[in-house]
């Protein structure tokens, strides 16, 4: 368990520590030259149990409230820490305050000094407390009188703390593994060594990190627990993290140490935001700030959404518009300051982390992060999906939520949400989404036909332009695909239809088709180019160009390059050879496709740069990679 001491400078949390655990937390010349706390300091203790406690000493003055702040972020519970002989001070009202932002609802409260003044005092400041102690977190909070010097009420006070540690449970460890760093230093023969409180997860031995927002990577070469060697780490540990791999430049205070490299920097954060109850005027739009989340502490503005202000004492939405990216996630926690850094103006939990570029204050912007303030993940996802019409960006979903695979895995089930798409393009659907967007996707392509009856269909592009909504790509993908496979509609690998939809060529189309058709299918492999085909024929170039276009409306041809056509049959028998290859190999080069398809290098140029522009493959350098299978391209076999 990870306490932290609170309270106004002078008043004896140094010592309180060293009564509790026998250790002197000052580490800081400074700090034993000047006889106050300037940064964190720790100490350790284990009870009969075997329980590990881990104490944070932190600053009390005015000035250090940003190392108070790094300190208590991430604790299991705090010791807020009032002289009897002073009272509540400033410092012992904002660190409070911070702590009821923060959410600690876990604590004791030690009024120390009491060797220095009559009992009446005593017991005048520990009324004081309890009426201070009201409408917080910490309402209800017990009071231990102490001495630190007479050792009085030590006893006590660290009964109470071993009965507090049996009474907490243990954090969750899901999620990623996520440390917030507040501390750096190389150890000779060991190298870097990091340390902070684990957010979540949990991390062991040889696991490999990175800086979050950067692709460094690094080993866990040794961990420390609480101050106790240790294979793993876990969510509310106090951890020191040997790692190699990386420079000690490479690291800053208030960075995360992340198990996933997917988790970012951020420099906007849609929040749930409170201002404190004493605060002198209302939080305004636009108002200059100071951010704190874990140990970092960067500049910016806050954005009132849906209203001018948040009064005192209330809570609303808001988005932190920062000067500098920091790292973050649903849910963690943060405090702002005023401009000057002096005050506290108020803190929350971050909602969203992938705000729109534009409308962040709309209607339904608002109604999207009501639906995702709750830390149920299965509840936020199916919530926002019901108010989505298009999807949506699981990827971003499941970042701003800190999910492990498995989670992930589990949530998307529990949610009943339709996947389209695959990586960083990945939208979620609600089953009745989906339904709505498959009936209008067919309504389209009905229309299409119903309209243009010589023509064998739109292609995917024109369809899609013509659905009167924006439809993100990979969502008109899934549904293409899934259509294609329930034989719903067919596609040449161009052109998307109704199966029963087949115009036919009229004219003197019909006539030259019947002309072309026959020297197309004599090489299918190879087909002529058009001017062979008008010598071949005696026709013009111009009369073939035209038949062969009106055929490929008709979807009876494929054109390819400017002067190349081909059957569809034949043009689909090259791409499972290039899918046979794929399984074969994972790629396919030019050279190789050209030989196992019996073509020459051009040709084979043409086609695989055809299969690129309908997502058959992708090319990467010299080589190509599947992204869709022939299937969902071409249709079912007995389509095409």
């Amino acid at each position: 368990m990870i306490i932290a001491t609170a309270g106004h400078i002078d008043h004896g949390k140094t010592l309180l520590v060293k009564a509790l655990t026998g250790t002197d937390a000052d580490r800081l010349p400074e700090e034993k030259k000047r006889g106050m706390t300037l940064d964190l300091g720790f100490a350790y203790t284990s009870l009969e149990d075997r329980t590990r406690l881990g104490f944070i000493d932190v600053p009390g003055h005015e000035r250090l409230v940003h190392n108070m702040l790094a300190g208590v972020t991430g604790i299991d519970c705090a010791l807020l820490v009032v002289a009897a002989d002073d009272g509540p001070m400033p410092q012992t009202r904002e660190h409070l305050a911070i702590l009821n932002l923060l959410g600690v609802s876990q604590g004791l409260v030690a009024l120390t000094k009491i060797d220095r003044v009559p009992e009446e005092r005593v017991q005048q400041v520990q009324d004081e407390i309890e009426l201070l102690l009201v409408d917080t977190t910490l309402s209800g909070t017990p009071v231990f009188p102490v001495s630190a010097v007479t050792n009085t009420g030590i006893d006590e006070l660290s009964r109470q703390i071993s009965t507090l540690s049996r009474d907490i449970d243990a954090k969750s460890e899901n999620g990623n593994f996520r440390l917030g760093i507040d501390r750096m230093f190389t150890v000779a023969g060991a190298g870097l060594v990091v340390t902070g409180t684990a957010f979540a997860g949990q991390v062991t031995r040889e696991d490999r990190l990175w800086i979050a927002g950067f692709d460094t990577q690094a080993r866990v070469r040794g961990i420390h627990a609480n101050n106790a060697e240790s294979e793993t780490g876990r969510a509310g540990d106090r951890l020191a993290i040997n790692l190699a791999g990386i420079d000690r430049d490479d690291i800053a205070r208030g960075d995360w140490l992340v198990a996933d490299p997917a988790l970012g920097l951020y420099k906007k954060l849609d929040v749930n935001l409170r201002v404190v109850a004493d605060a002198r005027r209302p939080l305004r739009h636009w108002t200059p700030i100071h951010v704190h989340v874990g140990a970092k502490n960067v500049t910016g503005r806050v954005a009132v959404l849906g209203a001018e202000a948040i009064e005192p004492g209330q809570s609303g939405l808001a988005q932190l518009v920062l000067d500098q990216a920091l790292g973050a996630c649903a849910n963690d926690r943060f405090v702002i300051r005023d401009q000057s850094a002096q005050t506290t103006l108020g803190g929350g939990h971050v909602v969203d982390l992938f705000p729109p570029r534009r409308g962040r204050a709309r209607t339904d912007r608002l109604a999207m992060l009501n639906a995702l303030d709750t830390p149920d993940h299965e509840a936020a996802l199916r919530a926002t999906l019901d108010l989505s019409e298009t999807g949506v960006s699981l990827d971003a979903f499941l970042a701003t939520r800190n999910l492990t695979t498995p989670e992930a895995q589990s949530v998307i089930a529990g949610s009943g949400a339709v996947v389209a798409g695959d990586g960083a393009g990945r939208l979620a659907l609600s089953p009745a989404a989906w339904d709505s967007r498959r009936v209008e996707f067919l309504t389209a392509l009905d229309s299409f036909h119903k309209s243009n009856p010589d023509r064998l269909g739109p292609a995917s592009a024109q369809l899609r332009r013509s659905l009167g909504r924006y439809v993100p790509e990979a969502l008109f993908d899934r549904l293409v695909a899934a259509l294609i496979a329930d034989g719903t509609i067919n596609s040449d690998g161009m052109l998307l239809h109704r199966p029963e939809h087949q115009p036919g060529l009229t004219g003197d189309d019909a006539k030259h088709w019947r002309l072309l058709l026959p020297i197309l299918e004599e090489t299918p492999e190879a087909p002529p180019v058009v001017h062979d085909l008008a010598s071949t024929t005696g026709l013009t170039v111009g009369a073939v160009m035209k038949t062969l276009r009106q055929a490929v409306r008709m979807g009876m041809a494929v054109q390819i390059a400017g002067n190349r056509f081909f059957t569809p049959r034949a043009l689909r028998t090259h791409a499972e050879v290039f899918e046979s290859m794929i399984t074969a190999d994972g790629e396919v080069g030019v050279s190789d496709f050209r030989k196992a398809a019996g073509i020459g290098r051009n040709l084979a140029v043409e086609v695989l740069e055809y299969f690129d522009r309908i997502k058959l493959s992708q090319r990467d350098g010299n080589i190509r990679r599947q992204i869709k299978t022939v299937g969902e391209v071409f249709g079912s076999t007995s389509a095409s």
